[in-house]
């Protein structure tokens, strides 16, 4: 992997988790708070939906560049000849890569969440008084619960994911960058359950993060090159 290759990952990775994480933190934040224990509303409700946000802006950067280079990376050993550079060996490259890349980044994600989550169910503390509680009553381990839990939920989902999207770049309509023209085809294919397969808050977080990660992540890395 070319220092130039190397570099246009770490930009644009990180460039792509910004957009996707500050342009959905409302979404995420009534999600977070539907699933508290304590009831939507004791967790805040919809007021101060941006709750926990500089979490989020702190750690998106980095961890989505630690994603894609390792993601690029795993990629670029197909190069190197052997088993990786058969054509049909292409599909588990990158799921590899998408597995390794979660594994990665979730060591940088993870202790975000944990500080975001708690400062989004909490109306009454800050981000940085969260994180000095956390160290305090649990140490270093408190800000990594839930880490296994979190890289397994991840990898099934990359596993699709992935794959689907290097499949999608080989010079179709579909891989312009054209949304509109993503949704018709979606919806040729496999009408409206296609579209809101499974639940709708969460086919909603993920349709439109994929827009925006993808698409961010992809722009940036072709103008740097």
């Amino acid at each position: 992997m070319e220092r130039r290759e190397f570099m246009a990952s770490l930009v644009a990775g990180g460039c792509a988790g910004m957009c996707v994480d500050l342009t959905l933190f409302p979404l995420d934040t009534i999600k977070t708070r539907l699933q508290s224990q304590q009831g939507f509303y004791k967790a805040g409700g919809f007021r101060g939906i941006y709750a926990g946000v500089p979490s989020a802006a702190v750690g998106s950067f980095p961890s989505a560049a630690a994603f894609f280079v390792t993601y690029e990376y795993t990629k670029s050993l197909r190069g190197a000849g052997g088993v990786f550079a058969l054509p049909h060996v292409a599909p588990v490259t990158h799921m590899l890569a998408a597995s390794l890349g979660e594994v990665v980044a979730c060591l940088i994600r993870v202790p975000t969440e944990v500080v975001k989550q708690r400062a989004q169910a909490s109306s009454s503390s800050s981000t940085y008084n969260i994180l000095l509680a956390t160290l305090r009553e649990e140490g270093v381990r408190g800000l990594y619960r839930g880490y296994g839990s979190t890289v397994l939920r991840e990898i099934p989902f990359s596993l699709v994911q992935f794959p689907l999207w290097e499949y999608l770049k080989a010079g179709s309509t579909i891989a312009s960058g054209n949304i509109p023209m993503v949704l018709c085809d979606v919806w040729r294919s496999r009408g409206i359950t296609g579209l809101f397969a499974g639940s709708i808050p969460r086919m909603t977080f993920i349709s439109l993060g994929g827009f925006i990660f993808l698409g961010a992540y992809e722009k940036v890395r072709r103008t740097l090159l």
